[in-house]
């Protein structure tokens, strides 16, 4: 049987670990699919997978989807139901800064390597007439590295992937600050696949009815998408992509 490789984005809660290999078994045994888990620890490596494989899924984020889409013959088929990618400005607990305004031109900025937190972050500095040129940006390989740039005051601000910072110990959250979260809803992770995939129908089939079982839901609970997947049309991938080029702009 052929094996097909799928690359999980790594941008998740460490505590997701399990359940996107209880997704990948789930699949395999209902869509009689053989597939091989890719979870990349970085984006740099995410990338150097995707350059030298073939990799026929991915669960990517908005902004890489947007370049898989575009340019490297994907095409987006799902994604999470209810669980837009939102994300947080946050400082250290017992720092000056406590409102966006507080942040000074010549400030670092920590976070890990993703281009849609950026962006989104920078978006909501512009009430503030912050640009990415008047910060100094600190790319750390995971976002808990980058929280602790801030709580060791090495970074004034970090931004973070909202799920990912809910995720943290008590003892993190005490330390830090948020200062803004994002509510923008239509932005999300999305299940993106090649378009020579010959066997995406019966992938798409299987993703959709993870929510009609016990087992299903268990795995999806595990994800943090306890609603599951909706299907995801070339329009729908087209107005998120729109949006991030607008966000862009």
């Amino acid at each position: 049987m052929t094996t097909h490789n799928m690359l999980i984005a790594p941008d998740f809660s460490p505590d997701r670990f399990a359940g996107w290999h209880m997704f990948n078994t789930l699949i395999q045994k209902r869509a009689n699919l053989n597939m091989h888990l890719n979870i990349p620890a970085s984006h740099a490596e995410q990338e150097q997978v995707i350059d030298g494989g073939d990799i026929q899924i991915i669960y990517a984020n908005p902004f890489d989807a947007a370049t898989l889409i575009r340019e490297q013959g994907y095409r987006a088929i799902a994604r999470p139901i209810g669980k837009s990618d939102e994300m947080i400005i946050a400082a250290a607990a017992n720092s000056t800064i406590s409102r966006l305004e507080d942040i000074q031109a010549g400030a670092t900025v920590a976070m890990a390597d993703n281009r849609d937190v950026k962006l989104i972050g920078l978006r909501l500095l512009e009430a503030v007439d912050i640009e990415a040129s008047d910060l100094n940006w600190d790319v750390t390989e995971t976002y808990q590295a980058a929280a602790r740039k801030v709580i060791k005051g090495e970074a004034q601000v970090a931004f973070f992937l909202a799920e990912i910072f809910h995720s943290f110990s008590r003892l993190t959250k005490t330390q830090l600050s948020v200062l803004i979260e994002s509510d923008l809803a239509d932005i999300s992770h999305v299940l993106i696949v090649k378009e020579d995939f010959p066997d995406a129908q019966i992938f798409l089939e299987a993703i959709l009815n993870l929510h009609n079982d016990d087992d299903g839901k268990e795995a999806l609970a595990e994800l943090g998408m306890p609603q599951g997947f909706e299907p995801m049309s070339e329009e729908d991938a087209e107005f998120m992509i729109d949006l991030m080029q607008t966000l862009l702009d």
